[in-house]
């Protein structure tokens, strides 16, 4: 079982158990001790509480509507995030995946660390960045190389239910993970599941960041998971009981993945206190990100701007 499925199931999870609707709450965004009043209204938050989300998904309910927008399948745009990767992939064309995927040919751009990536797309996606860096293209991690998180779980975790290499982007496994509820059709590389994994603690940390996820906010994140085997459980037991520690996860996040990481710590916030705008500011300088960064990913999401 991969981590790419697990983490479609914590992102769906993680949104229902923190309260979607509280994501898109207009001028309750506190930042430094003030309460900002921008928004962004659209994003992808935008499309999912417009209600454009299909009523067909599989899995029904909430968290098929979660899956089919967050996917990219919305009424309004059909299908355009499950495309298959092949050798001329750009990488996802809609969805979370979609942002993901553009964010990393971003960053791929200003650092150049993508050139000599092995997997994913043709455009790299987040297997073929962290390929590079495996292969030494990009000079290793911040603040510590590929130790830590992501060497641990590619020697372990991250090989369950991977392939070698595949023609798919690091967005459009993802986006079919979330569609599906499930495995992606073609299974993903080591270094796509070892991104997926973290991931996953960005967003659990994230949604520790008023204090805790509190017992019934595990229950229904628990619940959500299914049919996840013990080793992966374990893994999001570990990260829920872990301190939270924005500074830590940064020193985690390879050169090239500041904003993705970022993006999916906003997806678990529920934006209704200090304590996560403090968070949310406190993970962006550690990931060094420029404060028009952060606003383009607030804005991609659809969530109140964290800087005016």
């Amino acid at each position: 079982m991969s981590l790419m499925k697990s983490l479609a199931r914590v992102a769906a999870g993680v949104m229902l158990a923190k309260g979607v609707g509280s994501m898109m709450q207009r001028g309750q965004s506190p930042q430094q001790g003030r309460r900002s009043t921008r928004t962004t209204g659209g994003g992808i938050l935008g499309d999912l509480l417009g209600g454009r989300g299909s009523t067909g998904s599989a899995g029904g309910g909430l968290g098929g509507m979660l899956g089919q927008v967050l996917g990219g399948r919305t009424a309004a745009n059909p299908g355009t995030g499950r495309p298959y990767g092949g050798s001329m992939s750009g990488g996802a064309s809609g969805g979370l995946g979609g942002i993901l995927d553009q964010f990393t040919r971003a960053g791929a751009t200003r650092t150049g660390s993508m050139s000599g990536g092995t997997t994913g797309g043709a455009s790299g996606g987040m297997g073929g960045l962290l390929g590079g860096l495996l292969g030494g293209a990009a000079g290793g991690a911040a603040a510590g190389g590929l130790g830590g998180l992501l060497g641990d779980m590619l020697n372990g975790p991250a090989q369950r239910g991977a392939q070698p290499r595949n023609d798919r982007s690091f967005g459009e496994e993802f986006n079919d993970a979330l569609v599906r509820q499930d495995e992606p059709e073609v299974p993903p590389t080591p270094e796509q599941n070892a991104v997926a994994g973290l991931m996953l603690r960005a967003m659990i940390q994230a949604a520790k960041a008023d204090g805790k996820i509190d017992d019934q906010e595990r229950e229904r994140l628990l619940g959500q998971l299914g049919d996840l085997d013990d080793a992966d459980r374990q893994f999001i037991r570990d990260q829920m009981a872990a301190p939270v520690d924005a500074a830590g996860l940064a020193r985690e996040v390879p050169q090239g993945l500041e904003r993705q990481v970022y993006m999916m710590s906003v997806l678990a916030i529920d934006f209704d206190n200090e304590a996560e705008a403090r968070y949310l500011h406190d993970l962006a300088q550690a990931l060094g990100l420029a404060q028009d960064d952060v606003n383009e990913v607030h804005e991609k999401v659809g969530v109140q701007n964290l800087y005016g």
